[in-house]
């Protein structure tokens, strides 16, 4: 079993900042991909920013203005967003996709996901 926890969330004016987290632990052999997703309200859930093995790409929306970052010896992926737009409001989501230590068999997993509130 792998966890994923978030932090970081909250409610922030248009144009404010905000940094999450996602730490990874248990049984974890290697992590090829770490991203971030957002889901709003009646919305589908869409892929934010991608990290993997050193790659790093970003939803149109996102560009410019969010930063994945990740430290591979904490298992732990960023993502700082400035310029914050009421748009950006929704539950977001960190993703993990690795291989498990022990049986080396691969594994996906989610966050709980933590609320970022864009509004005046």
């Amino acid at each position: 079993q792998v966890q994923l926890v978030e932090s970081g969330g909250g409610l922030v004016q248009p144009g404010g900042s905000l940094r999450l987290s996602c730490s990874a632990s248990g049984s974890i052999f290697s992590i090829n991909a770490m991203d971030w997703y957002r889901q709003a309200p009646g919305k589908q859930r869409e892929l934010v920013a991608a990290s993997s093995r050193g790659t790093t790409s970003y939803a149109t929306s996102v560009k410019g203005r969010f930063t994945i970052s990740s430290d591979n010896a904490k298992n732990t992926v960023y993502l700082q967003m400035n310029g914050l737009k009421p748009e950006d409001t929704a539950v977001y989501y960190c993703n993990a996709k690795g291989y498990s230590s022990g049986n080396f068999k691969p594994f996906d997993y989610w966050g709980q996901g933590t609320q970022v509130t864009v509004s005046a």
